[in-house]
């Protein structure tokens, strides 16, 4: 049992760290050099994890993780209905969109639909985020009950950015805005040169299930973008909300009905 479990552990920070060395795995999980090893072979065997680069001393997570996530529960009809409101907004604007969803103290990328811009922001699928330092994470702790926000706080609030909101009266007021205009923003608090705005994609309970976002690097935010990309993405999660409801209900989005269209940009 303790084997398998290694090995499963290996696995989830060989996706959060990808590339990722031996040593590095070792430190993360606390588990003996050697034991590593064994597991990454395992992991390898198995089809789930690949060198990254010429030698085995690197790993990355394959595209068998990707197609067993599509199976969580939910996530199919999620994909279904968000992708053709994702599509929408990249033809309107022509910037990188993600979903996400919610999963422990993080959010997991699992769809993405790439701008046509030579200079663009790529993340993995499967690629998980911080909640406190992320579009995504904000959105979905705004959306979110009050004791998610809490635990979050009491476990701390790690920096990754000169910009990273790690004050937790300084999060709580972000939340507090980003309840009023209905989207969040990043500017640079995960990574420098990614910045984006999101907005939380909710159930028929109010609950957050999802987000969207659209990500453009930091030198292409502009003030007047941030606040109107803002509108189209809030408007796009409320439209995959209300979507996810009608299939719930045994509904579907057939070529024949029609969506309110996305406010214009301008």
């Amino acid at each position: 049992m303790q084997t398998v479990l290694n090995a499963l552990r290996v696995l989830e920070e060989v996706a959060a760290r990808q590339p990722a060395g031996v040593a590095e795995l070792a430190r993360a999980t606390g588990i003996p050099k050697s034991s590593v090893q064994r597991a990454l072979r395992t992991l390898q065997a198995a089809g789930w994890i690949r060198p990254a680069g010429s030698g085995a001393t690197r790993w990355a997570v394959t595209t068998k993780a990707l197609y067993v996530g599509r199976h969580a529960a939910g996530d199919l009809s999620l994909r279904d209905v968000a992708v053709p409101v994702m599509e929408d907004l990249r033809r309107r604007i022509d910037e990188t969109i993600h979903l996400a969803i919610p999963e422990g103290d993080r959010v997991v990328l699992i769809e993405r639909l790439e701008t046509s811009k030579p200079v663009r922001i790529v993340l993995a699928l499967g690629h998980s985020l911080p909640l406190h330092a992320s579009a995504h994470g904000k959105a979905v702790l705004a959306a979110g009950s009050e004791a998610i926000v809490e635990r979050l706080i009491a476990d701390g609030l790690p920096r990754y950015t000169d910009t990273t909101i790690t004050d937790p009266d300084e999060l709580l007021a972000e939340l507090e805005k980003i309840r009023e205009r209905g989207y969040s923003t990043n500017s640079g608090e995960w990574r420098s040169d990614v910045s984006a705005v999101a907005a939380a994609v909710r159930d028929d309970s109010g609950q957050p299930v999802a987000s969207i976002s659209i990500n453009v690097p930091t030198s292409r935010m502009a003030d007047e973008s941030r606040s109107a990309y803002g509108a189209l993405v809030r408007e796009a999660a409320a439209t995959v909300g209300a979507a996810l409801g009608d299939t719930h209900e045994g509904t579907s989005l057939g070529p024949g009905r029609s969506r309110e269209p996305f406010p214009d940009p301008s």
